[in-house]
């Protein structure tokens, strides 16, 4: 071979080199080995913890090689899936730079033991999570039913507040009507009705109560009217149960003007129980006795407010 011919290879070897160096730049790249936890995994992308970095960006291909490494001497190869790559899991990775400074794996390896603990973990998070939602899914629930309870005390509060004011609102009425008809002791009595009740009852009797509607509708006709109850009983039994009756009666029928026939309260003097004081009639016969087993209703009108009424007419 002569002088010129071998000056032509050497220059097509270096030729040839070159290109492959062009096609192949991972030809001449270095291999990298790092050692690490897997902090996280998205997909083909692990974030390793090393012990320069704490964030290593690590990317998996098709062609990466995972294996678990077995024996006292770490010598036995076990080929495995890469679903084994989990966070906490120590591993080994080989491979090389990209140009964005993420290591392309070319092969892992961990040990078995490793893995196992890093399920033992992952099992252990996965249960802390899962006890953590339910603990806070049972709070919102409990937090929910507190607010539930609170509005609802709120609003029976309310009610009770109203009705509270409503009670002493008709307590003052009443209170001002009972004083100011105590201070006019002069009045008019405009209309008058009876109620008999059986011996020891004070239940109204059904046919006194389209009687007591019709008392009341013509009550509600006379200006600045008042209706007064006095409840009264026989002379028989004792003067304790006697007067009890009385107040029995006087109250049944003030409650049914009140209830049924819708007189107000602003317009009801209290109730009047007078026993068996000022018996009417043969008080000895039972004619009599029927005769004061009664409530007597009155409507009153004060002589000085009718006296204002004329005046104005």
């Amino acid at each position: 071979m002569t002088r010129c011919q071998l000056v032509n290879l050497t220059r097509a070897g270096i030729l040839s080199l070159t290109f492959l160096a062009a096609l192949s730049p991972g030809l001449c790249a270095e291999t990298v080995k790092l050692q690490g936890l897997i902090k996280s995994r998205s997909g083909a992308t692990l974030i390793l913890q090393t012990a320069d970095s704490p964030q290593t960006v690590v990317l998996l291909a098709d062609d990466t090689r995972v294996a678990q490494i077995a024996g006292v001497l770490k010598a036995r190869r076990k080929d495995m899936s890469m679903a084994a790559l989990i966070p906490g899991l120590a591993i080994q990775v080989e491979g090389n730079y990209n140009e964005q400074n993420q290591l392309m794996a070319t092969s892992i390896k961990f040990k078995g033991n490793d893995l196992e603990q890093a399920k033992s973990i992952q099992a252990g998070l996965h249960e802390t999570q899962t006890r953590a939602r339910q603990n806070s899914e049972e709070l919102t629930r409990q937090n929910a039913e507190l607010e539930a309870q609170n509005e609802a005390l709120k609003e029976q509060q309310k009610q009770l507040t109203a009705e509270q004011q409503k009670v002493a609102a008709n307590k003052r009425a009443i209170e001002a009507a009972t004083a100011r008809f105590g201070q006019l002791s002069d009045y008019y009595i405009l209309d008058e009705t009876i109620v008999y009740f059986a011996n020891g009852k004070a239940g109204l009797e059904e046919k006194y109560k389209p009687i007591l509607v019709e008392f009341a509708n013509k009550a509600k006709t006379v200006d600045a009217y008042m209706v007064q109850v006095v409840g009264y009983a026989s002379s028989s039994g004792s003067v304790e149960l006697n007067q009890k009756l009385s107040e029995d009666r006087a109250h049944s029928v003030t409650n049914f003007l009140v209830q049924q026939a819708h007189i107000p309260l602003t317009n009801m003097l209290a109730p009047g129980a007078m026993g068996e004081s000022r018996q009417v009639g043969n008080k000895e016969g039972a004619d009599g006795e029927a005769e004061n087993r009664r409530v007597v209703v009155r409507v009153l009108q004060n002589k000085g407010i009718a006296g204002t009424f004329e005046t104005e007419q």
